[in-house]
């Protein structure tokens, strides 16, 4: 991995100029610690698959960067090449590490053609479950999220509606003031005319008991003033009267 990052890094570092040293200096130190806004950086995704090899080892990138130059049996001659080059001065000495070495790679690569396909398959396994956990875990936020967002709309269309419950409770309790004040004007108004009633029945009452005592006391007075003679006279005269009247009748028949 590290090799692949150095040969596509290599081009890039040798077509610009690299800065002078003081430059830099300068740079680093008037650079200020700290004081910037940190933004996340875009991830790249993370390649499901590791980039192709030649021979286990050697990252195919590097065959494409010797090929414009070399041609395509570069590569293997530079190996070949280097290889001859460091036995020939014999920097590198064929020992009996170098078979053992080559006895350990020879199990290595064995073990890895052997086994390693039912490995990844048991890491892709251990890995797809936890992926499957995280993703359940995900979703559930999500669903609590939801259903919370869901409350908050119901809670604010209830808040909403509040004015239309509290202008409800006000007409009410006016129309329960308004009843009250009736009812009690009522009271009043039936009150009052109770006790004018009295009066009006208590002013009759005395008005009728003076009419009454009046007529006594003129009939009193009246009887009092006729002498007996007086009566005898009327009594004549209306016997006369009488009389007069039964001849009247009978000349009419």
């Amino acid at each position: 991995m590290l090799s692949r990052l150095v040969l596509r890094a290599a081009p890039a570092a040798l077509r610009s100029p690299a800065p002078p040293a003081a430059a830099a200096g300068v740079l680093h130190a008037t650079r200020p610690l700290h004081t910037t806004r940190q933004r996340p950086a875009p991830l790249p995704p993370l390649p499901e698959k590791g980039g192709e090899v030649r021979f286990g080892l050697i990252p195919e990138e590097f065959f494409k960067f010797l090929y414009p130059k070399t041609g395509v049996t570069g590569p293997y001659m530079l190996g070949t090449g280097l290889v001859l080059y460091l036995l020939s001065k014999e920097i590198y000495v064929i020992n009996h590490e170098t078979v053992a070495a080559a006895c350990i790679l020879s199990v290595i690569i064995y073990g890895v053609k052997k086994f390693g396909p039912s490995v990844a398959d048991f890491a892709d396994k251990l890995n797809e479950e936890k992926v499957a956990k995280a993703l359940a875990v995900k979703n559930e936020a999500i669903q609590d999220l939801e259903s919370a967002i869901e409350q908050e709309k119901k809670e604010q269309w209830r808040v909403e509606g509040h004015h239309y419950l509290f202008d409800a409770k006000r007409n009410n309790i006016a129309m329960l003031l308004e009843t009250n004040y009736r009812e009690r004007m009522l009271m009043v108004y039936n009150e009052v005319k109770k006790r004018l009633d009295y009066q009006v029945a208590m002013q009759t009452l005395k008005r009728q008991k003076e009419q009454d005592h009046m007529i006594q006391w003129v009939e009193k007075n009246v009887i009092q003033s006729i002498t007996p003679q007086q009566q005898k006279e009327s009594i004549a005269k209306c016997i006369v009267d009488l009389k007069a009247l039964s001849k009247t009748a009978q000349a009419a028949v």
